[in-house]
């Protein structure tokens, strides 16, 4: 399985980590594109679905550099903006308390690159959810298609994702705001662990 490098992942990311039986390999050379899941995510807020975005620093060659070389940029208080949305956005879920402290510390340790960062949260919610897929980066070029169970276009904020159909797992599950904006899909796997907690595993199988 191939899969592009995705900050804070949407559910159906991890639906196919927790359906691989081999190695999954994460593309480190592609170029760095904007608009993807490689530096944004999608959480649920009072307001309605909310995008959080992760700046990066914009060099002469920035798009055609490859994803695992960008560089995070904390030179803005991005990093506190964002703890504080998800704060506000899951302090009422069931079990965002369980986690919250884990996850600020690994966000805090602010990894010099997007590729460490995006990692580093990928490894985290496969350790809380209880999956263990073998993680490799593949650094050689592959053109789309060119391996077996390429989902590296097929998750992508501005197209439908129906990988949770094709998996026979499309249903929903509680979340916080529910009674204004009903099921909402295609958030990221924050909202299904601090809403299910342990239950996760079972969703996402």
């Amino acid at each position: 399985m191939l899969l592009a490098t995705a900050y804070f992942p949407p559910v159906s990311y991890f639906a196919l980590l927790a359906q691989a039986g081999d190695t999954v390999w994460l593309d480190a050379s592609s170029h760095y594109v904007k608009q993807s899941w490689r530096n944004r995510c999608r959480i649920l807020t009072a307001g309605g679905a909310e995008d959080l975005n992760v700046p990066v620093v914009h060099g002469d060659d920035l798009f055609h550099t490859p994803v695992s070389e960008v560089r995070v940029d904390y030179s803005t208080p991005w990093l506190l903006k964002t703890r504080r949305a998800i704060a506000t956005a899951y302090e009422g879920s069931p079990f965002f308390l369980y986690y919250r402290d884990a996850l600020w510390e690994l966000l805090e340790s602010r990894p010099d690159t997007l590729w460490e960062l995006n990692l580093r949260l990928i490894r985290f919610f496969c350790a809380k959810i209880g999956i263990a897929p073998k993680l490799e980066a593949l650094r050689e070029f592959v053109p789309e298609g060119g391996m077996p169970d390429d989902y590296r276009e097929a998750l992508h904020p501005k197209r439908p994702d129906t990988v949770l159909r094709d998996l026979g797992l499309e249903r929903p599950y509680w979340q916080v705001f529910r009674d204004r904006f009903g099921f909402v899909p295609g958030l990221s796997v924050m909202d299904l662990l601090f809403n299910e907690g342990p239950e996760s595993l079972c969703f996402l199988k």
